[in-house]
């Protein structure tokens, strides 16, 4: 099975919007690292919303 192109790219634009790194940075990322990372991401963004 492949990864959709539409969610690959919702993931680097995510990370590269919070992290500001670079295209070759995330695609060197394997799948379930970047997925880890996009996870994290969204936590943090949550947390930070609740404090206000």
């Amino acid at each position: 099975m492949t990864y959709a192109t539409d969610r690959l790219h919702e993931e680097i634009a995510y990370i590269a919007y919070h992290f500001h790194w670079s295209l070759e940075e995330i695609l060197n990322l394997e799948h379930r690292d970047r997925r880890r990372y996009t996870d994290q991401i969204a936590g943090l963004v949550t947390r930070a919303s609740a404090k206000g």
